[in-house]
């Protein structure tokens, strides 16, 4: 029997599938604790019985939104890899960190999330956390930090954590930041790939 995650996907225009969007939102804006199922409700404009009926309890909803997330982005990491394979380090890193930020500004409810696991002391202990490592080992082997896929060494999960920590606060903080630049979103995005690959890219090409 499929789950609701993958009916929601099969059926992009079904109540499922609009409540997931919803949540992914909202969690990504307000966290775990700080959304409420009578948030997404009123922000799909139904009644709280019909999303209990479609997604079960909060906590159900919201394991589902991490593994949809989990799986897109790995599902782009794939894609990058592709690209990259063969290439220079150098040349790996560059493309990577400008596929990664293009994509994380576009679901920017992802590095949220990522900042509200982080900082936040009484988050929703997740099942789907324990995948995160894989996901730091993957990029690590894609961008040939490591010789070996899935078990890349703590120092090239290190590498690849500050990377992923860069983007993740340029993302999460572009509201704060925009206005303290006085630049275009386009600008913003443009120099954050710029000052992500500017760092990265002396310590662990040149370095």
């Amino acid at each position: 029997m499929a789950t609701p995650l993958e009916k929601a996907r099969q059926q992009p225009e079904s109540m499922k599938a609009k409540i997931l969007t919803s949540a992914r939102k909202l969690f990504g804006e307000y966290g775990f604790h700080g959304t409420t199922t009578r948030m997404i409700a009123s922000d799909v404009g139904i009644d709280i019985s019909t999303l209990y009926y479609h997604w079960g309890e909060k906590g159900d909803l919201y394991e589902a939104v991490i593994v949809d997330m989990n799986d897109g982005i790995r599902a782009k990491l794939t894609q990058v890899e592709q690209i990259i394979k063969g290439r220079p380090l150098a040349e790996r890193i560059e493309i990577a960190v400008d596929e990664l930020v293009d994509y994380l500004f576009e679901h920017s409810e992802l590095s949220n999330l990522a900042i509200f696991s982080y900082f936040t002391k009484n988050r929703h202990n997740s099942s789907v956390d324990e995948r995160i490592p894989e996901f730091i080992s993957d990029i690590a082997y894609s961008m040939d930090l490591s010789t070996k896929r899935g078990n890349a060494s703590p120092f090239a999960k290190m590498k690849v954590l500050s990377i992923m920590n860069a983007i993740h606060n340029y993302v999460s903080g572009e509201a704060f930041f925009l206005p303290m630049l006085g630049i275009t979103r386009e600008e913003y995005i443009c120099l954050t790939k710029e000052t992500v690959k500017f760092f990265t890219l002396s310590n662990f090409v040149d370095g």
